[in-house]
């Protein structure tokens, strides 16, 4: 065991301990007494002491003590019974130890990192065990958790371990965190503090590693930076609770298309260690077995069953689940079979002496399974089970003469189509119907030995079985029997019926998809060129996308379900597409084909691990993964002969995805000598395209009006490749391949896969956002990482959370992300220059709404950065523009300002606001297409795209007039900016100066124009309106407030903070004393007030209806009245630290409550 190091003086203990081992940093002893010298006078001494003295009792025959280097200071670590125990000890200080303490340079810093080390060790040693038994230590490293990283209580610690961060050559001992949404680290030695956090959403590889340095590490790049993290006692534990979670994080953020609101993991404040496992436990067992979704994995036994076609008795594992009993031998290739256990009606303990149990079944089978650890418990087990389970049926439906359903308001065919249009013929002496007649006898006998159904034990014989190819006539049954599907149906009865019936008539995008690729569908086969073809096939994907909105429907699925339809009745098809789409290939046909990018990652891992003569001569792999995609999505059907592909797709039904990638393996080695000599990728694809061409299926009995032969097929003097031969070539080769590795490369690819396509997205926004603002690239990049973020933090801690539909991969990249007001909010205030503590949120809201361009309640990146670059790097004119549009929006509460200062009512809805339009010019609001899940309009961002160009530069005379409350809002708004500026004090006098300055002039201005009416009493109406109209006012004059421009309006705006019935507050009342701090609510940095003028900045209120006695101002007299205080243009024109933000909004967005 690990000891707290303590040092000893290995001089006063030279006489009692011996040297076994040793080297420059560790010696590991023996205690006399003990092994071979314990019959001498020293050894027979010590163990007299050892035996009698209390002091000396307890100490452990076997130590290992740590030297630090030029010293005579020995500290002990470890101590062992037995020298097994102490061996493995020093085996460990060897292999993960002793390279990484030649990087050191003073023997201090060796001490202190072993000692560290060993601290961990120890506390790991009960980490598992105490945090179950012990949950109060559990609290406390959760405390610690929240308090070194700062993150929200609901974020979920899942588990901690102890290991070293390595930062360059040097190793930083500390402690791992393994959270819900982030892997964090702390280390703190000799002054040196190391502090991680990283967001599993981030993070783009993870594996396990090793080099010179590093015996064994774990890898972990996040934005383009390798981690690693080593010395970990429980390595492949951590490896793999951080793969699960970084996997959960990817499939619940990124491929929403897989996951589902029932997952066992759905909500992220109760995932923990054990949940993870034993969904890693369920999802295994599931795939193993090809069972339903719904089977979880209950109970596991370890036993040997006897098979009576081997005589010998076969030790492997009993797993039992909610209605199935399967069993797997050790290896899992030797046999494994499966139960339903409805067709279990007893079970008989027969000798309890070899603690055997007997599981009847019907059809006079019997299973014999002994030496079973608890085989009274699993006993009772299957009892109770197959009491509960009942033997689903499916409902009689009455079929008529030429196999069709009629039970149901649709007719579905219940044969399969090459039953149909090719029926068999017994008679036919043919020599290739005579060697199909033995495959289907091989296969009897098989059926006869081994079972036959779902029962049927599945061995080494039953694949070579597959390799030389199914009977046509047994095609669907080993198709559903092998993929699984089986048991969908099965524990489904009438489930496609009742789904024909609610998508019947049904329109839909999927719908009309579907209809354009039905005759595309395998055109040259009879089968496809009848209605009875093209019906069933559009009954199958039509029930499909109905069944999985999610996925819908995908390009290739039609030419995968129309061979499934040639040997498998319409409902079994059904099936067999669903276990394909959904289990076999996941994330295959979805909009992102996510699945085949990542299974095109694992080929080229394998390419570069098997044919390492091929990756010498094209070092870029990319190309065979393009070449490569029709082969995967379509499990060859597109690239080879049906009469060929078929036996592809045998293969793929019994070893899953393995089956597909040995084959590419075997495909590019047959063509390795020719691949090895082109120039060019042209020439590569046309030498593969002339192989697949060349293949053949000698022995296939179908017609010739159904082969799909090359026109080279006749030409003898072109080699010709039988595709038995090349199958039985991949299993031989590359048959060593295991499923449990390939499913880890898919799991370790998928991340990468995932981040490059994020990282498309993002290099593709950047793109189009750099050209309209004045940040740098480096800046847009940080910016985006951060809008991104604000995202996720919104939906990290929630089950359901509405933000994650603000994120759609279906969209053009600009509004892949966008956020909502509440995100928004949060993140703009991270990110603004000016801290105004004065009514934050109605400001944000205001932002949000211009910002919000085509008014869809989501702002994306762009229009995000076209408002922060206005603040960052834009001129004074600008930044001040930007402030008076917002203050126009705060008055308006969501009502729409035109540049013609027309008002438009507020919509019924008032969830979505609509923004100031800087670019109609007919008064039109200009509307975005539907930013939902449907079908995008491309026509109409065309025509949108069109507007943005001819957009002209808005004038700051098409702004409307300010009103007397929003510039309170206004004048409450710059104190607030100025509060704690060097220069406040003449900042506050500023705006008081501009303040009365504009008073006055309002004042001047409704004086000449009452004097100007006095003077033409006699005017007729006409006369008055049209003076009225045309005020001769220059632009530093005050406009009346009587001018049609805010009076014309025929719609009623809502009423006034300040009604007819008061009088406008004169400028004595707002100008603050010219030779103190401002006291009035508009001059007062602190918000304190007279009644009259604490009116909230967002009370309701139209700009463009200024009733008599308001005063307002247009944005041209406030400009020029700021423009002469030269603190104020100081102050806006200064320039912003954009970088010391940026670091600001990344230290303190996790922070941030949501």
């Amino acid at each position: 065991m690990w000891l707290k190091p303590e040092e000893v003086l290995l001089k006063n203990a030279l006489k009692l301990w011996v040297t076994e081992k040793s080297n420059d940093y560790f010696v590991l002893q023996r205690r006399r007494g003990y092994g071979e010298d314990s019959g001498g006078l020293t050894g027979l001494l010590v163990g007299t002491l050892d035996t009698v003295l209390d002091s000396t009792a307890k100490v452990a025959p076997f130590r290992i003590l740590h030297q630090t280097p030029d010293s005579q200071v020995y500290w002990n670590i470890a101590c062992g019974a037995s020298l097994e125990e102490i061996s493995q000890h020093w085996d460990w200080l060897q292999q993960n130890i002793i390279r990484t303490l030649s990087v050191f340079d003073s023997g201090e810093d060796i001490t202190s990192f072993v000692q560290g080390k060993i601290r961990g060790l120890i506390a790991e040693e009960g980490t598992s065990a105490c945090d179950e038994e012990d949950p109060e230590r559990f609290r406390e490293v959760v405390l610690r958790f929240e308090r070194l990283f700062g993150l929200p209580q609901r974020e979920k610690l899942v588990t901690y371990y102890s290991c070293s961060y390595w930062r360059g050559r040097v190793p930083n001992q500390g402690w791992i965190y393994l959270s819900t949404n982030f892997l964090c680290f702390y280390s703190y030695m000799l002054g040196n503090e190391v502090k991680l956090v990283f967001p599993w959403d981030e993070v783009s590889r993870l594996e396990r590693t090793s080099n010179v340095l590093l015996a064994e590490s774990i890898r972990v790049r996040v934005r383009g930076e390798d981690h690693f993290f080593s010395m970990l006692m429980r390595l492949q534990q951590t490896y793999l609770i951080m793969q699960q979670l970084a996997d959960y994080a990817v499939v619940r953020f990124f491929d929403k298309e897989t996951f589902h609101a029932e997952h066992s993991l759905s909500n992220p404040l109760h995932i923990t260690q054990r949940a993870l496992e034993k969904h890693a436990r369920n999802q295994s067992f599931r795939s193993f077995f090809r069972l339903p979704q719904e089977e979880n994995l209950c109970e596991v036994y370890e036993s040997f069953l006897w098979v009576p076609f081997s005589h010998i008795n076969v030790l492997g594992k009993i797993c039992v689940s909610e209605n199935y009993l399967c069993f797997a031998s050790q290896d899992g290739s030797q046999c494994h079979l499966i139960i339903p256990l409805w067709e279990v009606f007893s079970v008989e303990l027969p000798d309890r002496g070899t603690r055997a149990l007997t599981v009847c079944m019907r059809g006079k089978r019997a299973l014999r399974f002994s030496e079973v650890r608890d085989f009274e418990r699993l006993a009772a087990t299957i009892r109770r089970k197959c009491g509960s389970a009942g033997s689903p049926q499916h409902s009689f439906i009455s079929q008529d003469e030429e196999g069709v359903m009629v039970g149901q308001s649709q007719a579905v065919s219940t044969e399969a189509l090459m039953n149909v249009f090719h029926p068999h013929n017994a008679e036919n002496l043919d020599p290739k119907m005579l060697k199909e007649r033995m495959k289907e006898q091989s296969w009897q006998i098989h059926f006869a030995e081994y079972g036959r159904g779902t029962g049927m034990f599945c061995t080494k014989k039953t694949r070579d079985l597959i390799v030389r190819g199914v009977p046509e006539t047994l095609r669907g049954e080993l198709w559903m029997l092998f993929s699984g599907a089986v048991h969908d149906m099965t524990s489904n009865p009438g489930y496609y019926g009742r789904l024909l019936e609610e998508c019947m008539g049904s329109s839909s995008l999927a719908c009309d998809e579907i209809e354009r690729d039905l005759h595309r569908s395998l055109p040259e086969h009879p089968a496809f060129q009848s209605d009875t073809g093209i019906s069933a096939l559009r009954r199958v994907l039509t029930g499909y996308a109905h069944r999985n909105p999610k996925i819908g429907y995908c390009q290739a699925m039609n030419i995968l379900t129309s061979v499934l339809l040639l040997y498998a009745k319409e409902e079994e098809a059904f099936w067999l597409l669903v276990a394909v789409c959904e289990r076999m290939l996941p994330d295959y046909f979805n909009r992102r084909i996510i699945g085949a990018l990542v299974d095109q990652a694992v080929f080229e891992e394998l390419i570069r691990e098997h044919l390492t003569q091929l990756t010498e001569h094209m070092t870029d792999l990319s190309f065979f993964s393009s070449v490569s995609l029709s082969w995967f999505l379509t499990l060859f059907i597109s690239v080879l002969p049906i009469e060929s592909a078929v036996n592809v797709v045998d293969c793929f039904f019994y070893d899953g995805i393995k089956a597909i990638l040995q084959l590419g393996l075997a495909v590019l080695d047959y063509n390795m000598d020719n691949l090895l000599c082109c120039h060019d990728d042209a020439e590569a694809v046309t030498i593969l395209n002339r192989f697949f061409d060349n293949v053949t299926n000698k022995d296939s009995p179908l017609p010739a009006t159904v082969q799909q032969a090359s026109a080279t097929a006749n030409d003898k003097s072109i080699q010709k490749v039988d595709i038995s031969d090349l199958i039985k070539e991949a299993y031989e080769k590359y048959g060593d391949i295991r499923t449990e590795e390939v499913e880890n490369m898919r799991k370790r690819n998928k991340l990468y896969v995932i981040q490059t396509l994020e990282d498309t997205t993002k290099q593709n926004v950047l793109r189009v956002v750099a050209q309209d603002v004045k940040c740098s690239a480096a800046q847009l990049d940080e910016l985006y990482m951060l809008f991104k973020r604000q995202h996720f933090v919104s939906c990290y801690w929630s089950v359901c959370s509405p933000a994650l539909h603000n994120h759609d991969p279906s969209l053009p990249y600009l509004d892949q992300y966008q956020l909502d007001q509440s995100q928004f909010s949060s993140l703009f205030n991270l990110l603004q220059p000016w801290t105004t503590d004065t009514h934050v949120r109605s400001l944000t809201r205001s932002a949000f709404h211009i910002l919000d361009e085509n008014g869809d309640g989501l702002v994306n990146f762009k229009e995000l950065i076209c408002g922060l670059d206005i603040l960052y790097n834009r001129s004074f004119t600008e930044k001040l523009k930007f402030l008076f549009k917002l203050h126009l929006q705060s008055g308006t509460q969501g009502h729409t300002i035109l540049k013609s200062s027309t008002f438009i009512p507020p919509a019924e809805d008032h969830s979505f606001s609509t923004r100031l339009s800087e670019s109609t010019e007919d008064g039109v609001i200009r509307k975005c297409p539907e930013k939902g899940r449907a079908k995008v309009d491309l026509q109409e961002y065309l025509k949108q795209w069109q507007e943005d160009l001819q957009r002209r530069e808005e004038s700051i005379k098409d702004l409307p007039r300010i009103n007397q409350v929003q510039f309170i809002g206004l004048t409450k708004t710059l104190y607030g900016v100025f509060h704690g500026d060097e220069e406040e004090e003449s900042l506050y006098r500023a705006v008081a100066r501009v303040t009365s300055l504009l008073l006055r002039m309002e004042e001047v201005g409704r004086k000449l124009q009452e004097s100007s009416l006095q003077k033409t009493p006699q005017s007729t109406p006409t006369s008055s309106r049209s003076t009225a109209q045309q005020p001769e006012v220059s632009p530093m004059s005050p406009i009346s407030a009587d001018t049609p421009a805010e009076s014309e309006n025929t719609h009623e705006p809502p009423e006034s903070p300040f009604s007819q019935h008061e009088t406008a507050p004169s400028h004595s009342d707002i100008t603050p004393n010219s030779t103190s701090r401002p006291s009035t609510p508009t001059s007062s940095p602190t918000g304190t007030s007279s009644p009259a003028l604490d009116t909230p900045t967002d009370t309701p209120t139209s700009p463009g209806a200024v009733r008599d006695g308001d005063w307002s101002f247009s944005f041209e007299q406030v400009l020029a009245s700021l423009l002469n205080e030269p603190s104020v243009v100081r102050f806006f024109e200064r320039a912003v630290d954009t970088d010391a933000l940026i670091a600001h909004a990344h230290k303190n967005q996790l922070k941030d409550k949501h």
